[in-house]
């Protein structure tokens, strides 16, 4: 499990790299995500991080409300960012995080898939991110590894699981990168 924790930690940071590179002028960009902006990015990726903390503790989502519905970054992005980074960072440290069910929108989980679905998320749109700001798009390969494995062993590309968070699969080649594996199956072109 400290693997995952490890990945996690890695997948943070890449977010996290990118996030501090926002100028002001970057916040009305186009991102790689349909609708989405920067600022709509960003505030997604904070707003899941708000969440961690007391999903990871029990709590229901009915219990949370709408407590975190709407933009989330207010006068700071950057530093806001960095606040919900850091507690849900540590939400995920503690030593009986990953042995905890957590209530999600599609049901009871563990917390290991809702660890893995949040490295999921940091991973690929740091990637977003990157693409939005004209920045560097390479990401930790062995980050990319893992969650690309993870990610086929979820169906992605294959089912309807994930269908609607996703567009479709984007072809290419068997021999591509890992990372441009990745990225494709989310339906984003590399």
């Amino acid at each position: 499990m400290s693997a995952l924790i490890d990945l996690h930690g890695t997948a943070m940071a890449e977010f996290d790299r990118r996030v501090k590179s926002v100028s002001l002028t970057d916040w009305a960009l186009e991102t790689p995500c349909a609708d989405w902006d920067v600022h709509d990015l960003v505030n997604h990726l904070t707003t899941e991080q708000l969440w961690v903390p007391h999903l990871v503790a029990g709590a229901r989502m009915e219990e949370i409300g709408d407590r975190f519905d709407g933009d989330n970054l207010g006068e700071e992005p950057v530093a806001t960012w960095e606040l919900a980074a850091r507690e849900a960072r540590t939400a995920w440290l503690a030593p009986s995080s990953l042995e905890a069910t957590v209530h999600l929108s599609f049901g009871d989980a563990p917390a290991e898939l809702y660890l893995w679905q949040m490295t999921f998320d940091l991973t690929v749109h740091a990637w977003d991110l990157a693409r939005a700001l004209g920045a560097d798009e390479a990401l930790d390969a062995d980050l990319v590894e893992n969650v690309y494995t993870w990610a086929q062993g979820q169906g992605f590309g294959e089912s309807n699981v994930y269908a609607g968070i996703f567009d479709e699969p984007v072809a290419v080649a068997e021999d591509a990168p890992v990372q441009e594996r990745l990225i494709a199956l989310t339906g984003r072109r590399p």
